[in-house]
């Protein structure tokens, strides 16, 4: 998983260099920390959110083929230009009843 979000974030970013993902677990399941440049923060989110939800619909679908719980953060920029890992928007896949 971690793999396919790296490979998607360095081909949609402007600094490919500064692209860093965390993992970790914590009771609901994988978390994965998207860390990227300040300026590529936008090209992330994209125009109403439509690229992260994108990138969450495909850790969703990776997420269910491995039988994990996969939940998408992307990290803020502060306002020196740094990246940090306060609290922002997960993403918590739904499963489905088949």
């Amino acid at each position: 998983m971690k793999n396919l979000l790296e490979f998607l974030l360095i081909h949609l970013v402007n600094h490919p260099e500064d692209v860093r993902i965390e993992e970790h677990e914590d009771d609901r399941g994988l978390v994965y920390t998207l860390h990227v440049h300040p300026e590529d923060v936008g090209r992330v989110i994209g125009k109403g959110g439509s690229i992260i939800q994108a990138i969450r619909s495909i850790a969703k679908i990776r997420a269910i083929k491995e039988g994990i719980h996969a939940y998408i953060k992307l990290a803020e920029p502060e306002t020196d230009g740094a990246a940090t890992t306060a609290e922002p928007e997960t993403a918590a896949p739904q499963e489905t009843e088949e």
